[in-house]
């Protein structure tokens, strides 16, 4: 039994003398180590241990919340009670509760997510230095941001009164490199990594330094555009943020509160009819993997727009309640959605197709009104003409509604970037407005 089985069950022990309807308990452990270097020297060398422990008792309707950081049994008894006092002069809410019995992950399916790093202190040191010295040697590169390694490892409780202990370990590594060129007066920086949870899963820190220093050596010389609509591409690094915010709109929450774009979208048509969205949380060894919810049910395979046709919001048990609707298991979030490709291609061929046209490569800001959609940031990327890049441009807004733009969808690629929870390639989208230079 591991520590953290032994510390739910404590839990559950003391509630006994708490006269609670239900209760669930969250427990969650973890540690790692992480190591920065910049130019050369170590900037900061970190070892991480968190634990935390947060319960939910429900008298009747009325729900109490409190949480710990400390494990031992006085600590727990006193969050217990904490939990209990509140929910006593809280008003009753009909729609709390545990989700059904039967929903619940008491067969969760092992998704071989531990991966254990042996890392040590001057290992983490050595592969930060090496990967930062690499991108430093590479031409007009003149100087660092630093240099980043991280190795964590963890354990993930949840347990309720319907009798359900579900457990899931999870490790994530990561390298990262951030770096500035140079080319006159002309400054430009640039960051690349690579994340996975096996470590011999990522990129090496060579492949890492040499890419930092090309994205920075590619953005010199940026020019502005002047002010047009034009076809835009959003690179895979940056295409999955379109998607979170379709899924985002089709949230529970947002959808019971009517603040969102897509409000009472079932069965409407949102997307071109060549694109679904599908939630896969059982790919093993994959980032963004989970068997089970925050609510403790069991994840599962399902469509939330198929064919371009909504057929799901995003749910979990309590915006389920106050809809009058199923828990679509995403208490916490969605988990490995994947839009599958409509174009036999990646990046290259979608810029070939779209002839002239923006390719966007960085985003700047959080100019994205959930309740209208309407969608304007900073932009930097690259002006596309005759189906090749012609030159990088930078000092750019884009701007759109996400209704139009999400229908204005062309092609979805199929360069995945599997470092991200939304695996999708690169996606062309038919028209956005470019602010730019103001013509004279």
């Amino acid at each position: 039994m591991s520590s953290l089985e032994q510390t739910v069950q404590l839990a559950i022990e003391l509630l006994k003398k708490y006269n609670v309807s239900d209760y669930e308990i969250s427990l969650g452990s973890s540690s790692g180590v992480s190591t920065a270097v910049r130019l050369g020297e170590v900037e900061t060398l970190q070892y991480h241990l968190d634990k935390s422990f947060e319960i939910n008792v429900f008298l009747g309707q009325k729900k109490g919340h409190a949480s710990s950081v400390d494990l031992s049994k006085d600590s727990l008894n006193k969050t217990i009670e904490s939990a209990c006092l509140i929910a006593k002069y809280t008003q009753d809410d009909p729609f709390n509760g545990l989700a059904p019995k039967e929903l619940m992950a008491f067969d969760a399916p092992d998704l071989d997510l531990y991966h254990p790093w042996d890392l040590d202190a001057q290992h983490s040191i050595n592969l930060a230095k090496e990967c930062e010295a690499i991108a430093l040697e590479q031409s007009e590169i003149d100087n660092s941001e630093g240099a980043e390694v991280s190795s964590f490892q963890g354990e993930g409780l949840y347990a309720n009164s319907n009798g359900l202990i579900a457990s899931q370990s999870s490790t994530r590594h990561s390298l990262n490199c951030s770096l500035i060129a140079k080319r006159d007066d002309d400054m430009q920086t640039a960051y690349e990594y690579t994340t996975a949870l096996d470590a011999s899963d990522m990129q090496t820190p060579t492949q890492v330094g040499v890419k930092a220093a090309e994205l920075a050596q590619e953005k010199l010389g940026a020019r502005s555009l002047p002010s047009q609509k034009c076809p835009v591409i959003f690179t895979s690094r940056l295409s999955g943020g379109l998607f979170a915010q379709l899924l985002g709109a089709l949230g529970g929450s947002r959808q019971y509160k009517k603040s969102t774009f897509l409000l009472n979208s079932i069965d409407q048509i949102v997307l071109p009819e060549n694109i679904s969205l599908f939630e896969n949380p059982f790919v093993k060894k994959t980032l963004g993997a989970k068997a089970f919810d925050r609510d403790g049910v069991l994840k599962r395979e399902q469509y939330f727009v198929k064919d371009g046709r909504v057929c799901s919001y995003v749910m979990g048990q309590y915006s389920a309640n106050q809809l009058g609707l199923k828990t679509t298991a995403n208490a916490g979030g969605t988990n490995n959605v994947m839009i599958e490709a409509n174009f036999d291609g990646g990046l290259d061929e979608i810029i070939k197709d779209m002839g002239k046209g923006l390719v966007v490569t960085e985003l700047m800001g959080q100019g994205v009104n959930a309740t209208t959609g309407d969608y304007s940031r900073g932009a930097l990327g690259f002006w596309v003409e005759n189906g090749e890049i012609q030159y990088p441009v930078s000092g750019l807004t884009i701007a759109g509604n996400l209704k139009d733009m999400l229908l204005g969808i062309v092609h979805v690629g199929n360069d995945v970037d599997q470092r991200s929870n939304m695996k999708v390639g690169s996606v062309l989208i038919n028209q956005m407005t470019i602010a730019g230079e103001i013509n004279e």
